[in-house]
């Protein structure tokens, strides 16, 4: 198989790989004529990317007389992603610890020894989780385009 890398650095490649993620997004192919009047190129063009996409394991093709449609598989990507992520998550630490504790550092407890927030904390809390949930959301669009994009 290809070096995966090799394949999609390619920015012609990559543009080719969109309109079929596009696709599958539809449930549906496209046809080579489609791909060509998307990206105006010329056919041998498409024909010459799509064989290096095929190649890679990257498309699949179905043939329905002269007619080839084409569809996403997006599995070789999968070592794209392994090897990415580890670069793209240094120095994150991704384990969140919760420890609330007064304005001396002591921390808040309930009677039964439990800890416990203050009513107004509570509130700030609920804000801070729910920007975090949000940032943790775009993190993740944003790891998604770099894996489509990069």
């Amino acid at each position: 198989m290809p070096d995966i890398f090799g394949v999609i650095s390619d920015a012609t490649r990559r543009d080719i790989l969109q309109l079929l993620l596009e696709r599958q997004l539809q449930d549906a192919e496209i046809s080579v004529s489609e791909i060509v009047a998307k990206l105006e190129l010329s056919q041998p063009t498409v024909s010459k990317h799509l064989k290096v996409l095929r190649e890679a394991e990257l498309v699949t093709v179905r043939e329905e007389g002269q007619h080839r449609f084409y569809s996403l598989d997006s599995e070789p990507l999968e070592m794209v992603e392994d090897f990415v992520i580890p670069f793209l998550s240094a120095g994150f630490d991704t384990e969140v610890t919760v420890e609330y504790l007064s304005e001396t550092g002591e921390p808040l407890l309930d009677a039964d020894g439990e800890e416990i927030l203050p009513e107004e904390l509570a509130s700030a809390a609920e804000n801070i989780g729910r920007a975090v949930a949000s940032a943790e959301h775009r993190v993740k669009e944003l790891v998604a385009r770099f894996r489509l994009r990069a």
